[in-house]
């Protein structure tokens, strides 16, 4: 079984292919000014192992939760920075706040009490690791008698 994308919506088909599409070259129409991180999934015979690039952000910042087979990274970030006169009027203010929220169904043959997570490098890193009856079993040479 494979680790799935969790879609969103009550026609998520629909609405996913016709606003994510690129129109006229410009990618994500609904999420444009938004901005979420690539991910990579890796399947081996033992675990599962998702990475995102995000880079900029704190350990702290990010949420990893794992609730009825609905892994959930999301993270939030913000920042102020300030510029004042000796009156105390602003000459300049600029503040930043940034979001993103990525789910992922995983399948039951996971271990969810093994799940972990790392950050380091601008790279989040969450390893999932399978149950042992769904890794492959070697193969089995049968003596004929």
């Amino acid at each position: 079984m494979k680790l799935a994308k969790r879609n969103e919506g009550t026609f998520p088909g629909l609405w996913n292919s016709f606003f994510d599409d690129d129109w006229f070259g410009v990618p994500n129409v609904v999420q444009a000014g938004t901005s979420v991180p690539a991910v990579n999934v890796k399947e081996t015979d033992n675990d599962y192992n998702i990475e995102m690039a995000v880079p900029g952000m704190k350990k702290d910042d990010f949420h990893v939760d794992l609730d009825n087979q609905i892994l959930t990274v999301s993270c939030e970030q913000k920042s102020e920075t300030k510029d004042e006169d000796a009156d105390g009027k602003y000459t300049r203010k600029e503040f930043n706040y940034s979001s993103f929220m990525r789910s992922f169904t995983l399948p039951n043959s996971t271990e969810n009490d093994k799940v972990s997570a790392s950050y380091k490098d601008g790279l989040l890193k969450v390893h999932i690791p399978k149950k042992e009856e769904a890794k492959p079993k070697p193969v089995k040479t049968i003596k004929i008698s």
